[in-house]
């Protein structure tokens, strides 16, 4: 346990190093199209990564939560607003969860 400060320091290090490296290396605007397209689309692939896993696992049933994933991406695309999508996905895992236990 006395190197716990030791795990920390270097792992702040890795990750300091990770955000840095690039702002370091990189010191002219990006002109590659394919590029500049990649680097855009970064942000919404990983969160998109992160999440849809969580909102399946997060329900005592996978389909309550895949359920809920539909309606939700779906109000989404109607152009509702977040907290609509939000409640209208909250009560589908309920109704699904009550009639699927």
């Amino acid at each position: 346990m006395k190197n716990i400060w030791l795990y920390i320091l270097v792992s702040a290090g890795v990750s300091y190093l990770i955000r840095a490296t690039p702002l370091a290396l990189i010191r002219r605007e990006i002109k590659n199209t394919t590029l500049r397209s990649f680097l855009y689309y970064v942000p919404y692939v990983t969160l998109a990564v992160m999440t849809f896993p969580a909102i399946i696992e997060a329900t005592q049933s996978p389909l309550a939560g895949l359920l809920a994933l539909l309606v939700g991406a779906f109000l989404a695309w109607k152009g509702y607003s977040l907290f609509l999508v939000a409640v209208a996905c909250c009560l589908v895992v309920f109704g699904a969860e009550l009639l699927l236990l």
